[in-house]
């Protein structure tokens, strides 16, 4: 009598060398062609580059529309920020603090800037 084994799938007992259950037909083993390891290949062509994806800005500009209308939020507006441009409309600006943390660190961005 040959050696037999079980199906995974319905429990029926198949020959031991059985690739599909006769009684499911269901692939019990991966096949050999199946059970290579797969040839695998990545190509990373990282084209991560300083703005790519961001909103290009100006400098100048920002710095401008903060000391303007720094208080209304205009330069939040310009760089696209709308939830935050609304928080200096109701808030004066933060109370003018937030106007002049932001007016530093416009300073100190390069030109263009991304957002």
């Amino acid at each position: 009598m040959s050696e037999t084994k079980f199906c995974k799938f319905c429990g029926e007992t198949i020959p031991n060398d059985a690739v599909i259950c006769t009684k499911c037909g269901r692939q019990v083993e991966a096949s050999a062609q199946q059970s290579q390891t797969p040839n695998i290949v990545i190509n990373n062509s990282n084209t991560n580059v300083a703005g790519v994806g961001g909103r290009r800005k100006n400098k100048w500009v920002a710095i401008a529309l903060c000391l303007c209308t720094g208080f209304l939020g205009g330069h939040k507006f310009y760089e696209g920020k709308t939830g935050m441009g609304i928080l200096y409309l109701f808030t004066a600006g933060l109370c003018m603090v937030g106007v002049i943390v932001d007016l530093i660190s416009l300073l100190f961005k390069p030109n263009p800037y991304y957002v």
